[in-house]
């Protein structure tokens, strides 16, 4: 066994420490930099933080900092941003600082988001001798994967659709909840045309129905959106706080990759506050229809095995496992972009 990989964390949210946790007990990575966002965690060790035995490494605000550490690779795990490429200058002086980037929340398939930004990107890591990539559960599983895989029995096939359902209750952070992802909003104030977070998803997903068409060798015209807001029944107390009703209790952001004026591929994903909510109630975490020759329907559930005492939640568990397979394929690929 050589060296172990040299891992910087960037941020140390639910998803961030899940995946900095999973860095922490592999002995085939060492951790060399923490940064994060919030004046609070600023100062902490790594360990601390994660719930590990200290490590040494002190959490920064400075990228400074972390732009002049010796490491192979960047765990990029910050909250979405609006606009979707908000985090794209951070990205790039990473990507030219000589450090590998492997994103949770963008870079699945950056040319299904125009020409021009996947080239801006790709510059950056071919200056830096260094690979961009995305990885996670959605995007970068369910459909690149699971609904690429399916299809593979399929003679033929109309339309591909991946359908994910998740249950926001337990998520802690107001600011995620009720700014990133829009709950407890008065519907009519989201434009689900071209409003902030109708662009981000847009982009988010369009992703996820390119991957999945570029890998079964599907050349796409374009996509269409096609969202969905559902007001909340009652007042619903989470853990984030209070969904009055009447106030978005659940979105739907639904993409559509079209070709020759056909959807050929939906891809859904569903984030609820009310499990009791007629149209979500009793359905799978994850669903997959194949319209083909023959048909084929999948249903997915993650099973939360967690020791007691432990909050890390099943998704946590799974995106932190996928960007544990992602870190040596990243290190040990061309610089460019990466499609994983």
């Amino acid at each position: 066994m050589g060296d172990p990989i040299r891992v910087i964390q960037w941020a140390t949210g639910s998803m961030g420490k899940a995946c900095l946790r999973a860095v922490l007990d592999d002995d085939r990575f060492r951790l060399v930099g923490l940064f994060v966002y919030g004046e609070r965690k600023a100062g902490r060790d790594a360990g601390e933080i994660a719930r590990r035995p200290e490590t040494g490494v002190i959490a920064t605000r400075d990228i400074e900092e972390i732009l002049t550490l010796d490491a192979d690779v960047v765990l990029h795990c910050p909250m979405l941003s609006a606009p979707y490429d908000g985090h794209d200058a951070d990205v790039k002086r990473l990507l030219e600082s000589g450090k590998n980037v492997i994103s949770i929340n963008n870079y699945f398939e950056p040319r299904a988001l125009g020409a021009d930004p996947a080239a801006g990107l790709e510059a950056s890591a071919i200056k830096g001798g260094a690979t961009l990539a995305g990885t996670g559960v959605n995007p970068g599983w369910v459909a690149e994967r699971m609904a690429a895989n399916a299809v593979a029995l399929c003679l033929e096939h109309r339309n591909i659709a991946t359908r994910e359902i998740i249950d926001c209750t337990t998520v802690p952070n107001p600011d995620y909840v009720f700014g990133a992802l829009g709950f407890g909003a008065d519907p009519s104030s989201i434009d689900l045309t071209d409003g902030e977070l109708a662009q981000t998803f847009n982009a988010m997903f369009a992703q996820a129905a390119g991957g999945l068409a570029a890998r079964i060798g599907l050349e796409l015209d374009g996509f269409e959106p096609d969202h969905q807001l559902y007001p909340a029944r009652s007042d619903l107390t989470v853990a984030a706080g209070v969904i009055p009703a009447g106030t978005v209790s659940a979105t739907t952001w639904r993409v559509h990759g079209v070709k020759d004026g056909v959807r050929r591929i939906t891809h859904e994903v569903n984030w609820i506050m009310d499990p009791t909510e007629p149209v979500f109630a009793g359905k799978p975490h994850w669903e997959i229809t194949v319209d083909g020759l023959p048909g084929l329907t999948i249903s997915m559930d993650l099973v939360d095995t967690a020791p007691d005492g432990v909050r890390t939640k099943p998704e946590q568990f799974a995106v932190a496992a996928m960007v544990r397979e992602a870190i040596p394929r990243v290190v040990a690929a061309e610089p460019g972009l990466l499609r994983l």
